[in-house]
């Protein structure tokens, strides 16, 4: 298997799974992963948010971790990344406000790249304008924002040609497994361990 180029934008309190778990999923598996975040560098780090499901009426929401970008969105050229990865969290309702986040998410529409996001990740897209004609999932707090913006909204992972979508970091098995199948990424399992020896 060949490695693709995936970009993954990330911003402060960015869900903290959604964010560390497809980063270094994905990076396990052969891909090289670049996170960026705009007005932040190489090297700069985002304050993670964990969201936790109680049996409330929404989430709650805690301190995660410090992540560290490894690229920087300024210098980066979206043609040189073969897919993108659009985690949730609160990020995503400020990140929507940069014309940068906003072409770079168009450019992998326009191309036809696959492109994953899920939770509050699609307020970007519908902010991009690439939700029209689409199924499509998301937090489903975000559904009025997608079906506004176009979308048939789904209540599961789904996968639309290009796009995977899924609601919430509980959906991190299937919606990777359905975008690594979007990806081509074939896994191989190593050999089974060999038996015991007899006494």
């Amino acid at each position: 298997m060949t490695g693709k180029q995936i970009l993954l934008i990330a911003g402060d309190f960015v869900e903290d799974y959604e964010n560390m778990v497809p980063f270094q999923a994905l990076q396990m598996v052969g891909h090289e992963v670049d996170a960026v975040c705009p007005e932040k560098e190489a090297g700069d780090t985002v304050k993670t948010a964990i969201h936790d499901f109680r049996g409330d009426q929404t989430y709650l929401e805690k301190r995660g971790h410090d992540f560290e970008l490894n690229a920087t969105l300024a210098e980066i050229d979206p043609a040189d990344y073969d897919a993108l990865v659009v985690p949730g969290g609160r990020a995503p309702e400020y990140l929507r406000t940069y014309d940068e986040v906003i072409e770079t998410v168009q450019h992998f529409f326009e191309e036809d790249k696959p492109v994953a996001t899920l939770c509050h990740g699609p307020q970007i897209l519908a902010a991009a304008g690439v939700l029209d004609g689409r199924e499509a999932t998301s937090y489903p707090a975000v559904k009025a924002e997608c079906e506004a913006a176009g979308c048939s909204w789904v209540d599961g992972v789904v996968t639309d040609g290009n796009l995977v979508t899924a609601q919430a970091w509980p959906d991190h098995p299937e919606w990777l497994a359905q975008f690594l199948d979007v990806l081509g990424t074939e896994i191989e399992h190593g050999a089974s361990a060999p038996a015991a020896a007899d006494d």
